[in-house]
């Protein structure tokens, strides 16, 4: 089940995104890795509508935050990888908030791969991530 995040979530939703940073985003350097999970709860987080995917037992399996037109975030729990929930979310953004876009790393191929199998298309490329860090950015649109 998809539904809105509520405040008393952020706390897990931050559990959650280091864990996928950390099995998916080798490419980030442990200190990045930190100051960016110290913004999520008072800046990130707040900046965006965030939806949960909620299994059969309503723990939180994953997420995506979106604002706009664009899909900002989507973390999925490893545990739960591979099960859809990527996938649902994104239709989710797609078909009910009316998502054209996402920002990916470049170096995250993965992350590339499915994009690009939801059928968005590469159409830009920056040196540099939005804290001005030298890992690129792909954007992408439907």
């Amino acid at each position: 089940m998809i539904e809105p995040a509520a405040e008393k979530d952020y706390w897990e939703l931050a559990e959650i995104w280091e864990r996928s940073v950390r099995a998916t985003h080798h490419f980030l350097e442990e200190d990045y890795l930190q100051l960016i999970k110290s913004l999520l709860i008072p800046v990130i987080f707040p900046a965006v509508q965030i939806y949960v995917y909620r299994n059969s037992n309503s723990a939180i399996a994953g997420f995506s935050g979106v604002a706009e037109n664009k899909i900002e975030m989507l973390f999925i729990d490893p545990p739960y990888r591979g099960m859809g929930i990527g996938k649902e979310l994104t239709r989710f953004a797609i078909g009910y908030l009316h998502i054209l876009k996402v920002d990916v790393n470049e170096e995250n191929e993965q992350a590339i791969g499915f994009y690009l199998h939801m059928g968005f298309k590469i159409t830009g490329r920056t040196e540099l991530d939005p804290m001005g860090k030298p890992h690129p950015i792909l954007q992408m649109e439907l």
